[in-house]
């Protein structure tokens, strides 16, 4: 049975009319949504990055801040969104600039725990080029709080992923977080 079909029995089930006029297209609509916003699932992330990696004696802390972020929360399927910044350390190799927040839209295109894609970003990104050290932080708002359950609109979810140099130095730590603070 298609998603779409699936649909149609939990909008019965919920004491709508799939046939009623503005939802006749709803569950089509719907399934081509949840295609695209778990594309994820059929993302590698090594074929997104591509050869966009770049030699380069850089070894300074590059941050890309305000990536956009959008998500599935696995547990109750409401979106979450925010930003996400990610700093590393190269260490003779760096990555063309979009391919970070493509990364991000990879591994937030599934189902998700913001903890959970947090240090998968992380990991990838040390990992792909063996960076000296690695920090992500992510800061989002979730529906699932601010809609039911406890309903706090103004909740921010922050976490953090650090790796490598980030971990073991509080120099760099501090760096990283300070530049975050920033404003542009």
């Amino acid at each position: 049975m298609e998603i779409s079909e699936h649909l149609k029995a939990i909008l019965s089930q919920i004491g709508e009319n799939p046939e009623r006029e503005g939802l006749v297209k709803t569950p089509e609509r719907f399934e081509k949504a949840l295609e695209f916003l778990t594309q994820g699932y059929h993302q590698n992330p090594d074929d997104i990055v591509g050869d966009a990696i770049f030699t380069e004696e850089c070894n300074h802390m590059v941050i890309v801040r305000d990536i956009e972020v959008y998500s599935l929360c696995e547990h109750h399927l409401l979106p979450f969104y925010g930003r996400c910044h990610i700093g590393y350390i190269p260490k003779g190799k760096v990555y063309g600039v979009s391919k970070l927040a493509r990364i991000v839209d990879c591994f937030a295109r599934r189902l998700q725990l913001q903890e959970r894609l947090t240090q998968q970003i992380a990991s990838y990104v040390k990992e792909k080029i063996d960076a000296e050290g690695v920090g992500v932080v992510m800061e989002c708002h979730h529906l699932c709080m601010m809609m039911r359950g406890v309903q706090k609109q103004n909740s921010l979810m922050v976490t953090s992923a650090v790796l490598g140099s980030f971990r073991r130095s509080e120099a760099t730590r501090n760096e990283f977080l300070d530049l975050l603070k920033r404003q542009s």
